[in-house]
């Protein structure tokens, strides 16, 4: 047998050891960022924490943005690859599934959901990351589209409210977004119990928009209070 590498297996190599060095440059960076400034994190200090010289930081990411931004992606790609599975059993009968693979993975790591708020806040119209940022919302909408085809089924089949598909989501959305800022509210996150208080909040959003649960009033139909008779 021949010990001779081929070119393929060098190129294979190569791609590997350039691919680890990107994911440990990511690791360290996301590190850092949980505590510290985004202002304050440089990719002198991302370079030193990586192990590796601040040049060969730029030969992945040319910009401190780009680093940035791929943190966002590889949340956003998480969130979509938890959301594929819960649709997937959903759809094959388990109804809140994919409530939950959404809550679960927002709510798994609330310290790096609120990083990548603040960091599409701070990116939202950089110029040099327009076509990560597209990436972005294309793996958002496709979200949306996977979302809504099956919240659209469940309404027909009486599982959920009969409302427009967006509003189950959106509520979803809207609650998650209240347990991360309750996770760090100074007036609420003394508690010892706040990771049990997450796992509650993902049970009451997995059932929050079944059927029976919504009774919208009509403003033409509200009826006036009778006067008291003594």
């Amino acid at each position: 047998m021949s010990s001779k590498i081929s070119s393929a297996d060098r190129i294979r190599e190569k791609k590997k050891l350039f691919l680890d060095r990107e994911q440990k440059i990511i690791d360290a960076a996301l590190e850092l960022f949980l505590k510290e400034s985004i202002d304050a994190v440089t990719v002198s200090k991302i370079a030193s924490k990586a192990g590796i010289g601040k040049g060969t930081v730029y030969k992945h990411f040319l910009t401190k943005n780009e680093i940035l931004v791929r943190i966002m992606l590889d949340y956003e790609r998480n969130i979509a690859d938890c959301l594929a599975a819960g649709i997937l059993k959903a759809e094959k009968g388990d109804a809140g599934a994919a409530a939950q693979s959404y809550f679960k993975a927002r709510l798994a790591r609330p310290d790096l959901d609120r990083l990548v708020q603040q960091l599409e806040g701070r990116l939202e119209y950089a110029e040099d990351i327009v076509e990560q940022l597209e990436e972005l919302h294309k793996i958002r909408r496709s979200n949306e589209d996977s979302l809504s085809n099956m919240l659209t089924k469940q309404i027909g089949a009486g599982v959920l409210e009969d409302v427009p598909p967006h509003f189950h989501y959106l509520a979803c959305w809207a609650l998650v977004q209240g347990a991360v800022d309750l996770w760090y509210s100074r007036s609420w996150n003394y508690r010892h119990d706040t990771a049990d208080l997450m796992e509650f909040i993902t049970n009451i959003g997995v059932t929050m928009g079944n059927t029976g649960q919504y009774h919208p009033v009509s403003k033409n139909t509200t009826k006036k209070k009778k006067p008291k008779t003594s």
